[in-house]
């Protein structure tokens, strides 16, 4: 285990993370079908997503593995056989869906066919892992989410209404139809996806962290939140201003990004093109070693990515398998985003599971020890939690009843 250190701590390379492809073809089919109707979920996103950042934090802190490590070794194979069922079949749906939106993005800024980068991509992130580039580049990764001003921008020439934006904002609605019940299930299942707080525990225990450093570790995760959480606000608006006029359909990156031109301008476009591109070089790297990382731990298998690949074949076994998987996955001809929307969907419906596992192990003294989470973190853990798996039965209730 060695200690290095990233440009921004791992808190906002986790969190940014989250704000990977499926997060933005979520954000704007939301925007699309609902407009501003959801904006107050995606703000209250905010502080749940800094709360369960932080308890991650912490188990990575003072666990000598991560969150699944701690879960193998504490509660057994079989609970830590589910977390990693409900994490490998949501990992590689995003995966796959991240491959494709980078390509989609790759082709807006190139012209070229999407066809022709999906493989170029998915083997320049095997290189980089592979050979142990990536914990050189991380100081780079951690400055991508600057690029995340582009929604920002983009939004802005859209020129959104202001006045229903802070309406939406400040009095929540929530209406029991099929839309938007799965739309708040798709925003809950992308931003709290469990592959963003294991890697964060993950990266935080990779790095060597004392426990003495655990509350610093705690708070980096929650201000690592605060990018991400308000870069997904700009991604709503500017489709809700746009795509939410004509509740237009959008099927792929190149739908949702050109939709934006006769109302806010080329320039719109091409940020858009770029944040997400931006998103999906930070993301995918992230999901492939988060899928490696929870099946060795789970297994008991040694791996790491400072690990060179003759003391690790399982290891980076499984990260190539993923990215192969994902990659084939990419030219079955779906919909990009109808899989990025979906891959949310399955996101939130596992999400509770992974939820419950980790304010547990956080709370469990012969994990934890003196560190263990109480008060209002542990009350604040339990009730995102809640809120997830409410949002759950909402979106089950509400198919069942239009079926």
């Amino acid at each position: 285990m060695t200690r290095r250190a990233v440009g921004f701590g791992p808190g906002l390379v986790s969190a940014a993370s989250d704000a990977d492809p499926t997060t933005v073809a979520s954000l704007a089919v939301v925007g699309a079908v609902t407009g501003y109707a959801l904006s107050w979920l995606v703000l209250l996103l905010l502080p749940m997503i800094a709360v369960v950042q932080s308890i991650a934090a912490a188990i990575g802190a003072i666990s000598p593995t991560s969150i699944q490590g701690a879960i193998r070794r504490h509660y057994g194979l079989t609970w830590a056989l589910l977390a990693l069922g409900a994490i490998l079949a949501v990992n590689l749906m995003t995966l796959s869906a991240d491959l494709e939106a980078g390509a989609e993005s790759l082709k807006l800024l190139t012209g070229i066919s999407r066809d022709y980068f999906v493989l170029p991509f998915a083997a320049g992130v095997a290189w980089l892992l592979l050979s142990r580039s990536y914990l050189h580049v991380e100081r780079f990764l951690s400055f991508l989410p600057l690029i995340f001003i582009c929604y920002g921008i983009s939004a802005v020439l859209a020129k959104p209404d202001w006045l229903a934006l802070a309406r939406s904002l400040v009095i929540p609605h929530f209406t029991l139809t099929v839309p938007v019940a799965t739309g708040a299930l798709a925003l809950l299942g992308t931003t709290l996806t469990s592959y963003v707080y294991y890697w964060e525990s993950i990266e935080v225990s990779e790095r060597g962290t004392l426990p003495s450093e655990a509350g610093s570790m705690k708070a980096d995760a929650a201000w690592g939140a605060l990018a991400p959480g308000v870069c997904f606000l700009f991604i709503l608006v500017g489709t809700a201003a746009t795509l939410g006029k004509t509740h237009a359909s959008i099927q792929t990156a190149t739908d949702a990004a050109a939709a934006l031109v006769p109302l806010a301008g080329g320039w719109a476009t091409m940020l858009f093109a770029i944040g997400l591109l931006a998103s999906a070089v930070l993301a995918v790297p992230v999901l492939a070693g988060t899928s490696a990382y929870v099946v060795t731990q789970t297994f008991g298998w040694r791996g790491s990515l400072d690990a060179p690949l003759g003391q690790a074949r399982v290891f980076y076994g499984v990260l190539l398998g993923s990215l192969g998987v994902s990659a084939a996955f990419a030219f079955a001809g779906f919909s990009p985003i109808g899989l990025l929307y979906w891959a949310s969907v399955a996101g939130g419906l596992a999400t509770p599971l992974t939820l419950c596992l980790l304010v547990a192990i956080a709370q469990n003294r012969a994990v934890m020890g003196e560190n263990r989470i109480q008060g209002w973190l542990a009350c604040a853990g339990w009730a995102v939690t809640i809120v997830v798996t409410a949002s759950c039965v909402a979106f089950l209730a509400v198919t069942i009843r239009h079926a």
